[in-house]
């Protein structure tokens, strides 16, 4: 997974998406409590531990969810198609997003989801509580009040079929809507609404990106003959020129092993014969990762492996040619060649 670009749409978009329901929410708490200290002869104007209890309450609260999410895909035992379409569906919508924060055209907007408002006016009115808990109570309830990047994040948790994997999408991207919640109104009301628009647009950019990377990594993760190779990642820290070094000399193995790790599959290349049963052994070693999801597209071979694994498959080819094998979300490949 791509966790750092995660954390980052979180920093951006994700904060201020939310900021303008979210953070009004807070402020509203934020200033009841400080009218309810006035009143007690208080004037210390501390808003720093409500926001604390808030960010952190959301935090755990939207890290829960994302397990619970991650578990119930596992749960279900969704197929592999299942899973491409969600993730492309996922990776569709946050295109969406990022045309309708590029101003592209107003036809966008229509197409991000908005929660019902019944649950919109429960959460506000609780804003209005002066109670010590408030804040972190409000940051709990802003699961009901998803804004669209949330969403498509916890759809991206669903169709990790891991509840580990879930959690971490959904923890890392609430973490990185947490500074906005301290600094972005200030740091806006001292800059001026062009540093907002600035803002916005590279923020569109990143999730154009991110959405990008994911729909194009269930085209991957579907063996689609069409997808967009110049913005996939080598993971395996090799050059072009090192990868085809090592491609020719690779030896031919009807027993070839792959290690699984969280950043990858090594080696990522192997070699066997037509005709002849192929013995892979897969072994994961703390692959917290969809690395952990192994797939070969072309064959119909699906096995999720734990963290810590072993395990085997076995297959006899029938075609010369090249075979692509990869995670669940294609955020992760390699090739097996048969000659």
């Amino acid at each position: 997974m791509n966790l750092w670009v995660i954390f980052i749409t979180g920093l951006t978009v994700g904060g201020l998406t939310c900021l303008a329901v979210q953070g009004g929410l807070l402020a509203s708490v934020i200033a009841a409590k400080e009218e309810e200290e006035i009143e007690k002869g208080i004037n210390t104007k501390n808003t720093i531990f409500p926001t604390l209890a808030f960010i952190l309450a959301k935090l755990a609260s939207y890290t829960i969810l994302g397990f619970i999410l991650g578990a119930f895909g596992g749960i279900l035992n969704i197929s592999s198609r299942v899973q491409i379409i969600m993730q492309f569906i996922a990776g569709l919508y946050m295109i969406v997003i990022a045309l309708d924060l590029l101003k592209i055209h107003p036809i966008f907007r229509y197409a991000l989801i908005q929660p019902p408002r019944f649950l919109t006016r429960i959460v506000k009115n609780q804003s209005r509580s002066k109670d010590l808990f408030a804040p972190a109570f409000l940051g709990i309830m802003t699961i009901f009040i998803p804004c669209g990047t949330t969403l498509a994040m916890e759809a991206l948790a669903i169709s990790s079929v891991n509840a580990l994997l879930g959690a971490a999408i959904m923890f890392v991207f609430i973490l990185g809507t947490a500074p906005l919640f301290f600094g972005i109104g200030l740091l806006t009301g001292v800059l001026g609404d062009n540093f907002r628009g600035k803002f916005l647009k590279l923020a569109g950019f990143i999730v154009l990106y991110l959405g990008i990377t994911s729909a194009n990594g269930a085209l991957v993760a579907g063996g689609s003959p069409i997808t967009l190779p110049q913005i996939s990642i080598d993971l395996s820290g090799a050059s072009k020129n090192q990868a085809q070094v090592t491609q020719n000399d690779v030896a031919v193995n009807q027993n070839p092993e792959i290690d699984i790790k969280a950043n990858g599959y090594f080696p990522n290349y192997i070699k066997v014969k037509k005709g002849e049963t192929v013995n892979l052994t897969l072994k994961s070693t703390d692959a917290f990762s969809c690395a952990s999801a192994f797939r070969i597209p072309s064959l119909g071979i699906s096995k999720n492996l734990q963290p810590n694994d072993t395990q085997l498959i076995s297959f006899i080819p029938t075609q010369i040619g090249k075979m692509q094998f990869n995670c669940s979300m294609g955020m992760y490949k390699g090739i097996i060649e048969v000659i």
